[in-house]
């Protein structure tokens, strides 16, 4: 199947499928109700994860069909703390299967088990960050979009495959999560583009792989990383449990500042945009100190945002 038509079918499977997942959230009230760290005013159902699986198995069955294993396992644990609300440990179980998963179905030219310890380090630390940012409407989706186009302009063979269906998935997707949103992402959704991002990542690092692609390639994931990083820093600082939800992160500390929620979302995207121009650049210009430039300036640029909005400070109202 050719690139464009992956991604036409993967963008009409997510949009025809969405409508469809969010009847059936509702009916079996996997929906997300309103809380005290939760924006809307009504329940809106989840599940918008299980189509854009479908939509992103378009691109794995065209270039690597065994890359539905880390894929369908990521919608499915989500899809059950969705459901269930799992405790801590059986969510970090479950992500380091799933980075195995992703070790066993693509491999990297890092050595033996130092390399398959970065990934599964790397998917766990990417399929919290992308949770992480699904705060708001569009943000999480918007983020991972502009993040798969920039691997779909990198990569190449099974990985362009699946970038272009994952950017055009939740293309289809976005419809439907625009502010306000109809269909939320849910952990299904948010676990299954934080795998499917790794899984891109590490086509960057597979044998044969330019260097320069590697080390650009880790920009393209430096936004949902940092949000990681900057959780851990700011729970730590106010002596909160580190799996506490709370209202800290850059994009609350905007919106408490007086952003419409739209325009947090955008600059996220916005930012994640400049990275991916930034990786894209390297990686076609094969200049390994300009991929390093890119990697050591996107953490720069995603620090210096955090600093700006206070995001390393404690949250008067993180949950215990």
């Amino acid at each position: 199947m050719s690139t464009p038509l992956v991604g036409l079918v993967a963008l009409a499977a997510t949009f025809v499928i969405t409508p469809i997942a969010m009847v059936v959230a509702h009916r079996t009230g996997i929906v997300d109700r309103p809380g005290p760290l939760k924006p809307q005013v009504a329940p809106v159902p989840y599940l918008g994860g299980v189509a854009i699986l479908c939509g992103v198995a378009v691109g794995a069955a065209a270039g690597r069909p065994s890359l539905l294993l880390p894929f369908v396992l990521a919608t499915v644990l989500g899809v059950t703390d969705d459901r269930t609300s799992l405790p801590p440990a059986a969510r970090l179980f479950g992500q380091l299967v799933i980075g195995a998963a992703v070790v066993a179905t693509v491999p990297v030219h890092l050595p033996g088990i130092v390399g398959a310890a970065a990934l599964v380090a790397v998917t766990v630390i990417v399929v919290n960050g992308v949770n992480f940012i699904d705060g708001l409407d569009l943000l999480a989706a918007g983020v991972g979009a502009v993040a798969a186009v920039g691997f779909a302009l990198v990569l190449h063979g099974a990985g362009r495959q699946v970038a272009i269906a994952l950017a055009a998935a939740l293309v289809g997707f976005a419809f439907y999560n625009r502010p306000p949103a109809r269909v939320y992402l849910g952990d299904g959704g948010s676990y299954l583009i934080g795998t499917a991002l790794c899984v891109l990542l590490a086509e960057a690092w597979k044998p044969g792989a330019p260097t320069a692609t590697g080390v650009a390639a880790l920009a393209l994931v430096a936004v949902p990383a940092a949000e990681v990083a900057f959780a851990v820093v700011r729970r730590l600082r106010g002596d909160t449990s580190l799996t506490a939800g709370d209202r800290g992160h850059p994009y609350d500390r905007l919106v408490a500042r007086g952003w419409p929620r739209p325009a947090a979302s955008g600059a996220y995207v916005a930012v994640e945009a400049v990275l991916a121009t930034g990786a894209v650049a390297a990686v076609h210009a094969g200049v390994i100190a300009g991929a390093v430039g890119v990697a050591v300036g996107a953490a720069a640029l995603v620090v210096a945002g955090a600093l700006a909005t206070g995001a390393f400070t404690p949250d008067a109202g993180a949950a215990t």
